[in-house]
């Protein structure tokens, strides 16, 4: 029975994250391109996809696990036999590894969950964040860009932080909030209450509140530090203009680019 994990050089322990790392860097050493389209190599690459498919999928990991304890408890004459002993140690190992893959797959879904929630956290932050530098500030870009090759620019970003904002938004809400039924719906059917932990109602609110009072926090705080930024004149001024809507969605789609590359 081939060994996947000395295939892909990790341990019977790696999580789902070690896996993939290991999947690829050696994939792009044995991949047949790379070595000349040459046949042992070829051999070797789909060995290795299939060690990589087998241990990312969760169901296929727990299946390979258990014939992998099967094959090496049968090196053991002791255990390999039919003997109560022998039949009642191997029950025990068979579900100490499904205890282990449970636990595993319990553990990636919960690191999963974790990242969901950061995400969630770092795109309002930096929404509101943003929306009170912008306030602070009020840059001058639109009006730097004199031409329209650079207005076309900010624009196009304008509308790719706006898509980019809106997508993540809806995905939270999905993910994060449910809309409760009527109290009459609720008495009659007994409903129990949802794992999802915000009202879709709550969750409006509080995006709503929290982008009015970082704008007014951040005009509030402009109009008593003007003088900061005074001297830069060219770049920033204390006029209320329509195009300051343009910058918190960039603000956004930069942030959360950074910090999606910084996370892999």
């Amino acid at each position: 029975m081939a060994d996947y994990y000395k295939i892909l050089g990790i341990k019977p322990t790696a999580s789902p994250r070690e896996i993939k790392s290991a999947y690829r860097r050696l994939a792009r050493k044995s991949h047949p391109d790379v070595n000349g389209g040459s046949e042992n190599a070829a051999r070797e690459f789909a060995l290795l996809a299939l060690a990589y498919r087998t241990l990312s999928d969760p169901q296929e990991r727990a299946a390979y696990d258990s014939k992998r304890v099967q094959s090496q408890s049968g090196a053991h004459s002791v255990i390999n036999s039919d003997n109560p002993h022998a039949r009642r140690m191997r029950r025990v190992v068979l579900a100490q590894a499904r205890w282990d893959s449970a636990v595993d797959s319990w553990l990636e879904r919960e690191r999963r969950d974790t990242l969901e929630r950061m995400r969630a956290v770092f795109t309002t932050v930096s929404l509101f964040l943003s929306t009170f530098l912008v306030a602070v500030l009020k840059p001058r870009f639109w009006q730097s860009f004199d031409g329209y090759f650079g207005r076309a620019i900010l624009l196009t970003l304008f509308a790719i932080g706006v898509w980019h904002l809106t997508t993540r938004l809806r995905e939270y809400f999905e993910h994060y909030t449910y809309k409760p039924n009527s109290i009459h719906v609720s008495l009659m059917d007994d409903e129990e209450k949802p794992e999802k932990p915000f009202t879709r109602f709550s969750a409006y609110a509080f995006l709503i509140i929290g982008y009015a009072a970082s704008l007014g926090a951040g005009l509030y705080v402009g109009v008593h530090t003007h003088y900061i930024v005074s001297d830069m004149a060219y770049f920033f001024d204390q006029h209320v203009r329509p195009d300051l809507l343009f910058y918190p969605p960039i603000a956004v789609l930069i942030v959360d680019t950074m910090h999606s590359v910084a996370s892999r």
